[in-house]
């Protein structure tokens, strides 16, 4: 367990009962961090959530509860944060609607609930806010008819029609 070679350190680290893992949670080499993180019990993940390597923090976050994934919402890193866009409860989404990342915040968008499609309304990307305009719903749908964007505004417009269509065949 203590050899040099990290080669036969993540063997190990992949092969040994699951109860002696802890022995390489703060190991020197990223792969068995990364191994150890595929193969601790959920219960027991929060000990490498600040791991340095981003990569294993990623890990993590793949694995992690998702009501376990709020400390993930301001990593540093983007990839990190991306998992956790895909993977946090809806409701929680308006903590990464204003992260810096464009592709983050578009996961943000097509995940998040009607109703709070609102927080990305004025976002400066337009691909954002263009999903937006995919999923909104009236008002805000009629607010995104005179974006700057013109993509933007045919998607709200094309929204509201099947929208409208839609409300005609129900009623």
């Amino acid at each position: 367990m203590t050899d040099p070679d990290e080669a036969v350190r993540r063997v190990l680290a992949y092969r040994i009962p699951v109860d002696l893992l802890g022995f390489f949670i703060n190991d020197p080499d990223r792969e068995v961090r990364i191994t150890v993180a595929d193969r601790l019990p959920e219960y027991e993940l929060e000990a490498m959530a600040s791991d340095e390597d981003y990569l294993v923090r990623a890990y993590v976050a793949k694995r992690l509860p998702q009501g376990r994934l709020f400390r993930f919402a301001v990593d540093e890193d983007r990839e990190v944060r991306r998992i956790v866009a895909n993977r946090i409860p809806s409701v929680s989404l308006g903590l990464l609607a204003n992260d810096p990342e464009i592709e983050i915040r578009r996961i943000v968008a097509q995940r998040m609930d009607p109703d709070d499609l609102v927080m990305l309304r004025n976002d400066p990307d337009w691909t954002v806010r263009y999903e937006v305009a995919l999923r909104a719903v009236p008002p805000l749908l009629e607010t995104l008819f005179d974006d700057e964007e013109e993509d933007v505004r045919l998607a709200a417009k094309q929204r509201f029609k099947e929208l409208s269509t839609q409300s005609a065949t129900t009623d």
